[in-house]
């Protein structure tokens, strides 16, 4: 499976379409609340500081023609999660300086296979970019190499890259393909079958051509009907001959993708291994560990962010009150994006963590919380990580 991003000059009605604030007939409303959603600010407001950016930097305004804001639709698979586009997002801000604020994961569009009445989810998600360069204040100017650039990094970090060793979702991409070609190949026989059926019955017989002779009676005429005869077994053994030459190809491939499975389902039995071991194994890498935690708390603090972007009341609280906001978006992030709960406890033994954490909150001055104060995760009340 293969991916692809391409960015365009955003639309008026992008965050309508991207957040669903709209309804659209294209779409399937039960498949909606599958959709994951993150914003850092929305697009007005993000417009408005890239204007006055521009006028401080370069003391010009912005150009009518310009496209300081951009968008994406990125390819993904079914269980492309938001954490693995924010490491797209970051490795895009850092190689090529572009930066997104605002992700919409879409589940909930795709089409009913004509033939099967089959549904055919169009899985894939929508990035809008800050298009402006901070050195200049005008927008950013790529080369053709930075595009191609961007499709390695994309294909990259959502593990679609061709050759990219254990993947959950190319793993069920070839054994969906295994399954249609077995299909095939099973339909094939039977054409097969039902080919040298027909030669042998009784449908022969309307090929036979008979006419009255002059005395009257009906008697075969046998050059029209060997001619008859010749047309139509000429015409299936061509049949057959193709059948037979698809089916030999389709069980030959049949053979590569189910080798092909056989070692992505070592490789995933690996990964899983390795993925349960990652935090308490001091024989992993100590590098990896800390990227893949890295990745956990930029996960956890843009979902935070985002949270208070949409609700900034709740984040107007008291300390008891930000504990249970705190695990509830800890158990929310760590089921949409596969990430174990004990990652997240080993974030909150960190101070520069737990001091990021409670600059989110606007709690009453009359308040004060030191670093004794404490956040219990879900299924972990026994464990208290102190803040």
């Amino acid at each position: 499976m293969k991916t692809s991003i391409n960015f365009k000059a955003v639309k008026s009605d992008s965050e309508a379409h991207n957040f669903r604030r709209k309804t659209f007939d294209y779409i399937r409303k039960d498949l909606t609340g599958k959709n994951e959603y993150w914003s850092e600010e929305k697009l007005s407001g993000r417009l408005h500081k890239i204007e006055a950016y521009c006028k401080e930097k370069s003391g010009r305004k912005l150009q009518k023609n310009a496209m300081p804001i951009r968008e994406a639709v990125v390819v993904i698979k079914e269980n492309t999660t938001m954490q693995d586009l924010h490491k797209l997002s970051k490795r895009l801000e850092e190689e090529l300086s572009i930066r997104i604020f605002q992700i919409a994961i879409h589940k909930d569009e795709g089409h009913f296979d004509r033939g099967t009445k089959e549904w055919k989810a169009n899985y894939h998600a929508h990035l809008v970019a800050d298009w402006q360069d901070l050195e200049t204040g005008k927008t950013l100017k790529h080369q053709s190499f930075h595009y191609s650039k961007m499709q390695d990094i994309t294909a990259e970090c959502l593990d679609m890259e061709r050759g990219v060793e254990g993947s959950k979702g190319r793993l069920e991409a070839i054994e969906f393909k295994i399954q249609k070609k077995e299909e095939e190949y099973l339909q094939l026989q039977d054409k097969i079958k039902d080919l040298k059926t027909e030669i042998d019955s009784k449908k022969f017989e309307d090929l036979i051509v008979k006419e009255n002779d002059f005395l009257g009676f009906n008697r075969i005429k046998t050059d029209k009907t060997i001619d008859n005869y010749e047309k139509v077994f000429k015409s299936y053994m061509i049949q057959l001959m193709k059948a037979k030459e698809i089916l030999q190809s389709k069980n030959k491939l049949i053979s590569e993708l189910q080798e092909r499975n056989a070692s992505l389902k070592k490789e995933i039995a690996g990964l899983k291994n390795k993925l349960s071991n990652v935090l308490s194994s001091t024989a992993i890498n100590l590098s990896e560990r800390e990227q893949y935690l890295r990745s956990v708390k930029d996960t956890l603090i843009k979902a935070l962010q985002f949270e208070k972007l949409k609700q900034p009341q709740l984040f107007k609280t008291s300390k008891e009150n930000m504990i249970g906001l705190v695990d509830t978006i800890c158990q929310k992030v760590s089921v949409e994006n596969q990430i174990p709960l004990s990652a997240f406890e080993e974030l909150l033994k960190e101070k520069d963590m737990v001091n990021e954490v409670f600059s989110l909150f606007n709690f009453d001055h009359n308040l004060t919380y030191n670093h004794s104060d404490e956040i219990i995760l879900p299924e972990k009340k026994k464990k208290r990580r102190r803040l």
